[in-house]
This record gives C-alpha cells, structure tokens and sequence, in this order.
C-alpha cells in the first residue's frame, strides 16, 4: 500500500526501503521530498501496530483534524493500527502520499497522478 500510495504522486518518485530501529521504513529517493514512514508494533501492546512518521513534523496533527473520526492516534508520531481490522485504505493511503511529499511546496504535494 505504501508504494501504491507512492506511484500514485507523481512528485514522491522511486522509494527506498530500509531498516530504522529494525522496523521497515520508507522515504522518497530524492532528498527534502517527504518525511520518513516506518511500521512497527507498539511497545507492549501485540495486538497494536503503527504508522510511525517523524515526531517533529506535524503530520500527526494534520491527520487527526482530517481522520479522528476513522483513524486512531498516539501522541505526535503514530497512526494506529489493530491487527485483524479492516485497513481504512483511502484514509492510510491519503496519509501515507501527504507524509512522503511533507517538505515539498503545498501546490506539488499530495496530487494524485491523473490515470
């Protein structure tokens, strides 16, 4: 889903796939485009798993006014998710597309590419 969000914005490009804390992390390729995405289980909590973008930005924030109603939130850092439960595609899709183009001008970031 990630790198479905991504080929659909023609602004993020190619993604690399690496380990961060040894959890999968994704970013665009070219520099000051987005901000990082990692998945990974919330501490504790086994039946719980996150989204997790870069704390200092202010996605969290963005998301929750869009999402409170459909998304579940922790802290400034974390999308949660629960195991067994359908994915809210569009919604994660959505946030996934607005934290890969985070730093670039508003009028580049998120446009899906038209099909």
């Amino acid at each position: 889903m990630i790198f479905d969000a991504a080929a659909s914005v023609e602004s993020i490009g190619p993604l690399v796939e690496t380990l961060k804390w040894g959890q999968p992390a994704y970013l665009p390729e070219r520099p000051r485009t987005g901000s990082t995405i990692r998945v990974g289980p919330i501490k504790r909590t086994p039946h719980r798993y996150a989204l997790f973008v870069h704390c200092q930005t202010t996605l969290i924030d963005d998301f929750r006014q869009i999402y409170r109603d459909q998304l579940t939130f922790e802290g400034n850092r974390a999308l949660v998710l629960r195991h067994g439960d359908p994915l809210p595609r569009a919604a994660l899709q959505h946030c996934v597309s607005v934290a890969l183009t985070y730093h670039l001008k508003p009028g580049r970031a998120a446009i899906p590419r038209s099909r």
